[in-house]
C-alpha cells in the first residue's frame, strides 16, 4: 500500500512538471507566432504600397507611352458600343431546328 501511494505520488510530481513544461513550450510558441504576425502585417503594408504605387493611373499613363509606345486615341477612334437593356421577363430558349436523318431498310435503291 506504502508503495502504491509513493508511486503515485511521484506520477503526479511527474504530471505536474509534464503540465509546467507544456505551458512553457506553448508561450513560447505563442511569442513565435507573434513576432511572425508582426513581420507578415509590416510586410502586408509594404505590398499595398507598391500596390498603390504601381496601379497609379499616372505611372500606367507614363509606362504606356515611354515603355509601349502607345499613344491617346485620335477624334473618332473611340467607338462607343451601349448594350440594351433588357427587360427582365421569361426567359425563353432560342429556337433550334433540327433534322433527322433515317435510314428506311424497306427502301431500296435502283443501282
Amino acid at each position: 500500500m506504502k508503495m502504491l501511494t509513493i508511486v503515485a505520488g511521484v506520477l503526479l510530481v511527474f504530471m505536474f512538471v509534464w503540465e509546467r513544461v507544456d505551458v512553457v513550450r506553448v508561450g513560447y510558441q505563442i511569442e513565435r507566432l507573434k513576432t511572425q504576425k508582426v513581420l507578415l502585417e509590416r510586410e502586408r503594408d509594404q505590398l499595398q504600397v507598391k500596390f498603390s504605387a504601381l496601379t497609379a493611373p499616372e505611372r500606367i499613363a507614363k509606362v504606356a507611352t515611354e515603355k509601349l509606345g502607345l499613344i491617346p486615341p485620335q477624334q473618332g477612334q473611340v467607338l462607343m458600343v451601349h448594350q440594351q437593356e433588357e427587360t427582365p421577363g421569361p426567359v425563353i430558349p432560342p429556337i433550334v431546328q433540327v433534322r433527322l436523318a433515317r435510314h428506311d431498310s424497306t427502301v431500296r435503291r435502283n443501282e
